[in-house]
């Protein structure tokens, strides 16, 4: 085990983390978000993630960020992630396919003014891709997380893409945008209510 691998892994990270800061379009699409997100609550809509594997692990813990609190002691922000029932993942999966895991469960909870955040470091998963196009049809405004390129995603919604096509580096750096919107609109929206 090397030490300098661990620096490597830090200073890899922090790259990726120094081409946002400097990325004002990025920037700027993170500040429309958290107000799009904002004016979905007020509206009485609530925030829905999706994601595979690590990208359904940060989706279920910004959600959980919503729901419960991030930086103060708050009442709780409408917010789900979809694929946190087993029962329904199995039965949507033998019934109609793993790619309608999503799809299926955004047709049945979403409503009009929701708010959809679907997170893909590749932006070529499947199952997105087929809730995405759900979100399309019942008109909810998506906004993806992605890797650099955006994947098939990019084609389909608007999409922030993190300037790296390494994984952990996208995971990284999609917990940190998620935290930041977290903030952001923890603090409007409760300075306005």
């Amino acid at each position: 085990m090397s030490l300098e691998l661990i620096r490597e892994q830090i200073a890899a990270s922090i790259a990726v983390k120094q081409e946002i800061l400097a990325d004002e379009k990025l920037i700027n699409q993170i500040h429309n978000l958290a107000l799009q997100c904002v004016q979905c609550l007020k509206g009485g809509g609530k925030i829905i993630f999706a994601g595979n594997g690590g990208s359904f692990a940060d989706a279920q813990h910004l959600s959980a960020e919503f729901i419960c609190k991030f930086m103060f002691d708050r009442a709780p922000l409408a917010s789900i992630v979809l694929g946190a029932n087993n029962s329904a993942i199995s039965a949507i999966s033998n019934d109609y396919g793993y790619q309608q895991v999503f799809a299926r469960e955004l047709k049945g909870l979403a409503r009009a003014g929701d708010l959809f955040i679907p997170i893909s470091t590749s932006g070529n998963s499947p199952n997105i891709l087929q809730a995405i196009d759900q979100a399309v049809k019942l008109q909810l405004t998506t906004i993806a997380f992605t890797g650099a390129s955006g994947g098939q995603i990019a084609a389909l919604c608007e999409c922030l893409c993190v300037p790296s096509a390494e994984t952990a580096r996208i995971q990284e750096c999609h917990i940190m945008i998620g935290h930041i919107i977290c903030c952001l609109v923890e603090q409007q929206y409760f300075r306005e209510v």
